[in-house]
């Protein structure tokens, strides 16, 4: 396992204190990838959409989804964030609908966010995807 140590140093000049902040710096957006499901699945009457989320730091960028434009968290599965040896972070969410709603959605978006961040989002269109 990966261990990351930070030095923060506090300087005492004319008897104030005054701290080295790291605020937002280094943030880096993760990259979002959708899987759509298979046709075996949707001919079993289910749908499941993975969302995956690579290269984001620091590690507290959550996942979510919307259906038709609408936020969901039924049916949501999430995985915990993994450290790579490049030192950002990946997770993976995945989304079961029944396969009739995944027909019917018109969109099924996933969403990384984090406070003080622009959301990163991919969108699947499911009229658009092969069966």
């Amino acid at each position: 396992m990966n261990t990351v140590r930070v030095v923060v140093t506090l300087t005492v000049i004319n008897c104030c204190v005054f701290r080295l902040g790291f605020g937002d710096v280094g943030v880096v957006q993760p990259t979002l990838s959708l899987l759509p499901p298979s046709r075996v699945e949707l001919e079993q009457g289910r749908a499941t959409v993975l969302c995956l989320a690579t290269g984001g730091f620091p590690s507290d960028w959550k996942l979510g989804w919307k259906v038709g434009g609408s936020s969901r968290s039924a049916g949501v599965s999430d995985s915990p964030g993994v450290l790579g040896k490049d030192g950002t972070y990946s997770r993976s969410s995945a989304l079961t609908l029944p396969a009739d709603e995944w027909k019917k959605a018109g969109s099924v978006s996933c969403e990384a966010s984090r406070s003080g961040q622009t959301p990163v989002t991919q969108t699947l269109n499911p009229d658009q995807c092969s069966e």
